[in-house]
């Protein structure tokens, strides 16, 4: 079988490359048609799975209570909030906001309802609430009022007075809307019970519009968050302004991925260029691994675009992922035929070439399909966007692979014979390695089994706990937007309770009562809801949930009712006059201060409170495992009387998921390396020897990690997948190579110690240089705005130091203690 694809290769390939090359340009051609369609995604579409029960709730909750995301503005002015000067700013720079095409409203502190302005009943404040454009409104009496409201206070007003926030709600997309909701039952469907051909194509109908119609969306949105940056520039001269929300998270994070797309692709090329340049010295060992690279590069952005697969900030490095590993073949290829040129001066330009991908395309295939091995684990991690991550560089991989193998050498066959070059077998650094190895190795083993304890200790203390600011740069608005909201405004991260209140025994109905007060009307539900018991819960579980240290702000019917006490003396509303208020209540009031927060339709309350986020020792799933006992045992409710839901349990459920994710992925990496190296060896005990050193260094990081108390994120969770399955490469190429020229020396002792060095003087020059690629090329991340890809480049050179040293040292080590051959 390898000799009839060893003729078709050299019948095809190096026999016709203008063929080669011609038919390489077509490829490229097809799906450069299609770059344009390349497009990037920082939404929760690319963060979360479909079908998940937690997703599912929350999203059925925000329909329930026509909850949706808002843009906030906070501004903090040079003068006093309430001073004249003051008051006029916030309401002209709402103003201009709400004549922008993409605001549908915007709520200030000049539009919330004052109810102490003057004294009265309660049914004259319901009727006669005034806000503070109100020409006898006045002012301090209105400071007072929002300092001390159960409502406003850290929502519309800091506790300290000196900021206020204006909330932004966008004009919804409704073609946008209605696709996204019949996609996501699509989905629910397909997972609870599966879809017939016909539900599968109206599936897939649904999902094209979907793709256009957010893209549509995302650019008004994207303009729109222009327009409103453009009204605040106007403001700054009078005071401190930040915007936050998670549209502009999400339009941010874009401009993030984009930037992160260029300084990576232009840092890498310019490294390689470099590298390329001191290593080989000679222009064409320059071209053509770059050529290799822009090509494998261009090819994959195309077949992304092709097939619509948008980038997520997770997987905005892959093509500096490409670049090195694409350049990391061809410096094998380099390597491989300028010492071929140097020990066969006679063959000619086709047998040089031949030999040298003949020589090369085992070791190079088993090291692409364990790194393949090592990014495909990522798909059983079970978060959306590592998974999108594991599937396009694994794709991206055997694009790699192909174009090393097939433009390379066709390239190189246009070309004349190299022409042999100095011996380099002093080559100093793997020299030594070789030289510590063979006197020391020893005091390798040793230390090597030193850090693999330590490791392990490391290991037992890594947690996933991280706060969401603490992904941005301090310097980014997202942060500082955050930070403020964090600690003034009530904090940042969303959950919501809801109380499921059916009694057994409703309350009799008032409906002859209310009949005496608004003349005739049909009575309805509302009528026995406000009930003493469902009031009593909503209060109890209110006032625990504010307790709580970590909780900032909580709003519920109870803030509400807390204000009403307050008017009425202090006195609780019995069930009628609850009722009464109700009924009495203006729409306007109506819809905005009590119809987010129950559901008489569906006998529910919701309690929505948010956590601050910036707290050092904030512990999200023991804070939301303390509030669930809490609600069962200290509160008595049933477990099935409520439920949890929000950002802060789906956050949370994506960190806990890491910790499982890790053993998945390291599992699914050992155990398909082990059988990689079984099958090309075809020994057990050089598939132990070809794995330990890049378990180490695996095991080394992820041990640092703990020590360090560096947490597991989205990204860090793939760093010891990525190190073992693009490491052990090293351990390949050497392996190979061993066993390779070990024929050639005797088989005693001092036969397997001319072989080490004969390896490190050639082979090892080669891991060396691919080594260093990787190295700078992921040390390259650090440039990066989004810090769980900071850590993860320099975590992830780190650990390919480490294995580098690993390869040259303890591997050698081990064959001379083990002789497996």
């Amino acid at each position: 079988m390898k000799q009839l694809i060893a003729r078709i290769y050299r019948l095809t390939v190096l026999s016709h490359p203008w063929t080669t090359l011609l038919m390489l340009a077509l490829i490229q051609g097809f799906f450069s048609m299609h770059l344009g369609n390349f497009r990037l995604d920082a939404s929760a579409d690319s963060l979360l799975l479909e079908g998940d029960q937690d997703l599912k709730a929350f999203r059925q909750l925000s329909e329930r209570y026509a909850t949706r995301e808002f843009l906030f503005v906070t501004f903090s002015p040079e003068q006093d909030l309430f001073s004249n000067a003051s008051l006029q700013q916030v309401r002209r720079l709402r103003d201009q906001l709400r004549g922008l095409s993409i605001v549908e409203s915007v709520q200030s502190l000049m539009d919330v309802p004052l109810v102490k302005q003057e004294e009265g009943s309660l049914s004259d404040v319901i009727k006669n609430w005034r806000t503070l454009e109100a020409p006898d409104a006045i002012p301090d009496r209105a400071r007072k009022e929002l300092l001390e409201s159960p409502i406003f206070r850290n929502l519309i007003i800091s506790a300290d007075g000196q900021t206020t926030a204006l909330q932004i709600f966008l004009k919804q997309d409704e073609a946008y809307q209605r696709l996204l909701k019949q996609r996501s039952q699509l989905y629910d469907q397909r997972v609870a019970q599966g879809l017939n051909a016909e539900q599968q194509e109206t599936l897939k109908n649904v999902q094209a519009q979907y793709v256009e119609a957010k893209k549509s969306a995302d650019q008004k949105v994207h303009n729109g968050i222009a327009e409103i940056r453009a009204v605040l520039d106007e403001y700054r001269p009078y005071g401190r302004l930040n915007l936050g929300g998670i549209p502009m998270v999400t339009d941010d994070m874009i401009a993030f991925i984009q930037n992160d797309l260029v300084v990576f692709g232009i840092g890498v090329f310019a490294f390689l260029i470099l590298m390329l340049g001191v290593i080989f010295r000679e222009v064409r060992w320059v071209i053509l691994p770059l050529l290799s690279c822009v090509y494998a590069g261009l090819l994959m952005i195309g077949l992304l675009g092709l097939a619509g697969w948008n980038v997520t900030v997770i997987s905005s490095n892959f093509i500096s992922l490409m670049l090195i590993i694409t350049m990391s073949m061809n410096v094998h290829l380099v390597v491989r035929y300028r010492q071929l040129v140097q020990e066969h001066p006679q063959w000619t330009q086709l047998e040089l070439v031949e030999m040298t991908t003949r020589r090369m395309v085992w070791p190079c295939l088993y090291t692409a399909l364990t790194t393949i091995i090592a990014f495909a684990s990522l798909v059983v991690s079970g978060i959306k966007p590592v998974i999108d991550f594991g599937w396009m560089m694994t794709i991206g991989l055997c694009v790699a692979f192909l174009t090393t193998f097939i433009l390379f050498p066709g390239l190189l066959m246009l070309m004349r014979r190299g022409q042999p070059v100095e011996s380099s077998t002093d080559f100093q650094f793997t020299g030594v390695l070789a030289a510590v190895t063979e006197r020391h190795g020893g005091k390798v083993l040793f230390l090597s089994l030193l850090l693999a304890v330590v490791s392990v200790y490391g290991v037992t203390r890594l947690v996933v706990e991280n706060s969401f600011i603490n992904y941005f740069d301090k310097k980014t608005e997202i942060y500082q937007g955050l930070k403020l909201i964090d600690e003034k405004l009530g904090g940042t991260t969303p959950l919501e309770i809801v109380l499921y209140l059916k009694e057994e025994q409703q309350a009799a109905s008032i409906d002859a009562d209310l009949d005496d007060l608004f003349g005739e009307i049909e009575g309805d539900k509302s009528d026995s809801w406000f009930t003493a018991y469902k009031i009593k819960r909503i209060k109890q579980v209110h006032d625990y949930l504010d307790s709580l240290p970590a909780v900032g702000k909580v709003l519920s019917l109870a803030s509400l009712l807390r204000v009403g006490e307050d008017l009425n003396k202090g006195k609780p509303f019995d069930s009628f006059q609850l009722a009464l208020v109700y009924k009495g209540m203006p729409a306007e009031l109506r819809s905005s201060m009590i119809d987010p927060y129950i559901s008489i339709e569906h006998d529910e309350a919701r309690i929505s409170l948010r956590i601050i986020d910036s707290l050092p020792d904030l512990r999200r799933k023991e804070l939301l495992d303390k509030i669930q006992y809490d609600l069962e045992h200290e509160l008595g409710i049933k477990p099935d009387e409520f439920k949890m839901t929000g950002m802060l349990v789906l956050y949370n459920n994506m960190l806990q998921s890491l910790f499982q994710s890790q053993i998945q992925t390291l599992g699914v990496v050992m155990l398909g390396i082990t059988l990689m190296l079984l099958v090309l060896f075809r020994s057990v005990p050089l598939a132990v020897i070809g794995i330990i050193p890049n378990l180490l260094a695996a095991a080394i990081i992820l041990g640092l990690m703990g020590l360090l108390d560096i947490p597991l994120d989205m990204m860090t969770i793939t760093i010891a997948g990525i190190t073992i399955g693009i490491a052990v490469d090293n351990s390949i190429h050497y392996i190979y190579r061993y066993r390779e020229e070990f024929g050639r020396h005797t088989d005693d002792k001092q036969g397997y110690l001319d072989t080490l060095h004969y390896c490190h003087a050639h082979i090892g020059k080669a891991v060396f240089y691919t080594a260093v690629t990787i190295i700078v090329g992921f040390s390259i991340l650090v440039m990066s705005n989004f810090i769980p890809t900071i850590y993860f480049g320099l975590l992830t050179a780190l650990a390919m130091v480490i294995a580098l040293f690993a390869a040259l040292t303890l591997l050698p080590k081990l064959i001379l203690v083990w002789r497996p051959f």
